[in-house]
Order: structure tokens, then C-alpha cells, then sequence
């Protein structure tokens, strides 16, 4: 590999860490928008474990809509955290390429009064559309999860 094709490739895999995490950010944010705007167009192959396996991100985008929007009272009943860690992306191709990232999350259920910390693992695949990096599959697998109340004494701020 010359100098510039490994420039080219570590620039690729940088914007692939980006996309990633404007991912988590929107997830965490609630917004549809962006979340969607991160995967390909039509055509996705995504399966998140207990939320479902969908051909298409329309329909994640619209799973995540309902959960992340959802309010009682004019407050979010579902606060998330994710941290996407341990990048391992490869370039497989012009304009393609692997990752698997490691994923912590905590999620308060504020109707359920219950905390859910998990990890696992994501399994993705990237291609260039309309000149940027998108998700064309993501898959994830969890590893292992905690769900616990919420004590009368636990104050949440939002």
C-alpha cells in the first residue's frame, strides 16, 4: 500500500467512526432524523435482538421513533445512553467496509420505574451512497443485561 492509499483508508475508516457515532448520539438526542439518515436508502439489513429484524430502515426508524418519543406528562419515558467503543473497521472494497463495535448501554424505563444496563456486540457493513458513508447492515447481539427498579429514593433529572 503507498502512503496515499493508507491516508485514503484511515480517512475512510475515520468517517465510518463518525457515522457510527452520530448513531449513538442520535439515539440518545431522539432524533428520527438523523438516526435515519444514517443508513442506506432502501434496503437495510438490520437485526437488533428483542426490537426485531427489519429489510429495510424505514421501518427500525419508525420502532425508534415510538420508543424515543414516547412522553407522559410532556417527559421522555425512555432515557438511553449508548457508548460504541473498540472500533474494528476494515475496508473490504471501493466504497465498502466491515465494523464491529462494542456497545455499553443503560436505558430508564421512567413508567416501569426500572434501569437496564447491557453490552454487546454490533456486526455492521458500510457503503457509499450519495457520497457518504451509510449502514447497510447492522446487526446486534447482546452479551449480557441487568434490569433492576428504581428505589422511591432515586431522583431522575431530565
Amino acid at each position: 500500500m503507498t502512503p496515499e492509499e493508507r491516508l485514503t483508508a484511515l480517512e475512510q475508516i475515520e468517517a465510518i467512526k463518525a457515522l457510527k457515532h452520530r448513531y449513538f448520539r442520535a439515539c440518545d438526542a431522539k432524533d428520527p432524523e438523523t438516526f435515519r439518515s444514517c443508513f442506506i436508502a432502501r434496503g437495510a439489513d438490520i437485526h437488533y435482538g428483542p426490537l426485531g429484524g427489519f429489510d429495510d430502515a424505514d421501518q427500525i426508524a419508525e420502532v425508534f421513533t415510538r420508543i424515543a418519543l414516547h412522553t407522559v406528562d410532556g417527559k421522555p419515558v425512555i432515557l438511553d445512553m449508548h457508548h460504541g467503543m473498540h472500533p474494528d473497521i476494515t475496508i473490504t472494497g471501493p466504497g465498502t467496509a466491515t465494523g464491529r463495535w462494542t456497545l455499553k448501554f443503560r436505558q430508564l424505563n421512567m413508567l416501569e420505574r426500572t434501569e437496564r444496563l447491557l453490552t454487546g456486540e454490533y456486526d455492521d457493513g458500510y457503503v457509499i451512497e450519495g457520497g457518504a458513508w451509510k449502514m447497510a447492515r447492522s446487526h446486534f447481539r447482546q452479551l449480557w443485561a441487568i434490569t433492576r427498579p428504581l428505589g422511591d429514593d432515586t431522583m431522575v433529572e431530565i
